[in-house]
């Protein structure tokens, strides 16, 4: 556990009056989001796991004839990331008081659902087989919903840690360019260096090494955030007062 101690240490690093470490956590979450719709696009059959948006498109291409998108996999992957926004909304009126508290509780379940989605991995021979990928879509689609949910109840400004739209939408439209204030371009920078870097290394490890080593550093990097997180638990400060 002293890999993750030393971990966790440095994602809590950076911190900020109104939301104390929160920031380099949702932004750790990111990169997570990168990873794993790195496996589910690029493994499980043009699908999203996180962005539903794309995933929802994705149905309409499927519905059109289009071939190689699957009607079944992005139903299976809309119905688990909406299963999983129940969850953490559930979660979030039950201990969202404690924001902290919150993302340590929020951070287990995930944990749970990607270590699922690992062991499916281990144990399949071919994870892009139909039902093998719907074992591994459905709990990753299902954390995804979950983190989501997290980070909309936390409400950390432009760290949504699944879609970037409107991040990057703020970037130019709030710039001094126009004549706006331009808030948080270093974060809004940042969310998208993040989502990126895990897209890259999901790829990366997926092409190389495979879908299992995706998911364990997933995995890792979950474990860290729940760590750092635990450890703001019992704190007191502001920043930790949620809605």
């Amino acid at each position: 556990m002293l890999g993750f101690d030393r971990l966790a240490d440095r994602v809590a690093i950076a911190k900020d009056d109104r939301h104390g470490p929160l920031p380099m956590l949702l932004l750790v979450l990111t990169v997570v989001t990168g990873l794993v719709d790195a496996i589910s696009y690029l493994k499980l059959g043009h699908v999203f796991v996180a962005n539903m948006t794309g995933n929802i498109v994705f149905l309409g291409f499927a519905a059109g004839g289009a071939t190689d998108f699957s009607v079944v996999a992005s139903l299976a992957a809309t119905g688990a990331f909406l299963a999983g926004a129940l969850v953490g909304g559930r979660l979030g009126s039950r201990a969202g008081r404690h924001r902290g508290r919150f993302l340590a509780i929020a951070s287990c379940v995930q944990i749970a659902l990607v270590g699922a989605a690992l062991i499916v991995s281990a144990v399949v021979l071919d994870p892009s087989a139909a039902v093998a990928s719907i074992g591994l879509i459905v709990p990753l689609a299902l954390a995804m919903g979950l983190q989501n949910a997290t980070a909309r109840r936390l409400g950390v400004p432009d760290l949504t840690t699944t879609v970037l739209t409107l991040t990057l939408t703020g970037l130019a439209a709030d710039s001094r360019l126009v004549g706006g204030n331009s808030p948080n371009p270093g974060r809004r920078l940042a969310a998208t260096a993040a989502m990126c870097l895990g897209a890259a290394a999901g790829a990366f490890f997926l092409f190389h090494v495979g879908v299992s080593s995706v998911l364990a550093l997933a995995l890792v990097l979950l474990v860290a955030i729940g760590i750092a997180s635990y450890r703001t638990s019992t704190l007191s400060e502001p920043w930790t007062v949620g809605g």
